[in-house]
């Protein structure tokens, strides 16, 4: 296996997608460091963990010290209308640590490094298509986080060009599953609405009209297409499941399998970002990648997965 008995740095190691790629980089024997802000109750117990603030350049250099290859799964997690009314607070963070982080893997001469972008950086498309990117703008409802990822990808691009240096870059869709952020006014939809129905909100409210497509992909997933691009990607990859789902369907499916007996309202009067956001799968499947965790069971799994491990 590719990362057997090789030394790996996962940056944001405690996460949603990042917690199942720890577990599944040690299962593929790897030896793991954790990087994160978070508590070290979050970490896996066989990885090491290293609690630290990785915009400051020192600290970066340290976590990537004898590293074989580096994760870079830092973000700043902000709903649109949080991400609109301050854009510097994700923004400027997502600039300067993935500026240092990179400059630091490459210092500490670290074989390969993996960047996770985001769908954020395209244009609304019926489909987006990785090699459409730089033709366009991003979407206005993405504009800040957008550029920030743009900005990572390019600099990445530049360390491959200058060093040939072996890198990837991958842009999940809507990522969503345990260990995601459930916390009231700072989650993502999926994380939002899951939420709303384990605590038995009512009404829940939801911005749009219920008919935006996106797709949405297991974390578990996730981690697997990532850890594959790492080995096999040498360009951009949209990272997503392939199937396109209407906000109304997850609505639906938790209504479905869930004692819910409250009321949904669609709010189309506010903002619900792109009407269609699908990223292109031809190149993931290339790869070899296919999803093993369907919506429904997905969705349910993380239903079931904050029932038991909400903190009020």
């Amino acid at each position: 296996m590719f990362f057997k008995n090789k030394r790996v740095l996962v940056a944001g190691g405690t996460g949603l997608i990042s917690t199942p790629l720890v577990k599944q980089l040690l299962e593929r024997g790897a030896w793991v460091r954790i990087a994160s802000l978070d508590d070290p109750s979050r970490a896996h117990p066989d990885a090491e963990f290293i609690r630290t603030d990785l915009t400051d350049y020192q600290n970066c250099l340290t976590v990537c010290n004898d590293i074989n290859y580096a994760f870079n799964l830092l973000c700043v997690k902000r709903p649109l209308e949080t991400a609109r009314v301050f854009p510097v607070d994700s923004f400027e963070p997502m600039l300067i640590f993935n500026t240092l982080l990179l400059k630091a893997a490459w210092a500490q001469n670290t074989d390969g490094y993996l960047y996770t972008s985001s769908v954020g950086v395209y244009q609304p498309a019926e489909v987006l298509e990785e090699d459409a990117v730089w033709k366009t703008l991003p979407s206005k409802e993405d504009w800040f986080p957008g550029w920030a990822k743009r900005i990572g990808e390019l600099h990445l691009e530049a360390y491959k060009q200058q060093y040939n240096w072996n890198t990837a870059i991958v842009r999940p869709s809507n990522v969503y599953g345990p260990h995601d952020s459930f916390e009231q006014g700072g989650s993502m939809f999926m994380a939002y609405i899951i939420r709303q129905f384990a605590e038995n909100k009512s009404p829940i409210i939801i911005n749009g009209d219920g008919s935006q497509i996106r797709d949405f992909i297991y974390s578990e997933d996730a981690a697997r297409g990532i850890i594959l691009a790492a080995e096999k990607s040498t360009e951009p990859v949209n990272l997503c499941s392939g199937r396109e789902t209407t906000i109304k369907e997850v609505v639906h499916i938790l209504i479905d399998n869930t004692n819910y007996k409250g009321k949904v309202i669609f709010d189309a009067s506010k903002p619900s970002g792109d009407k269609r956001r699908v990223p292109d799968v031809s190149k993931l499947k290339i790869l070899g990648f296919e999803p093993k965790i369907s919506l429904e069971e997905g969705v349910i799994r993380t239903f079931d997965w904050y029932t038991k491990n909400k903190s009020g």
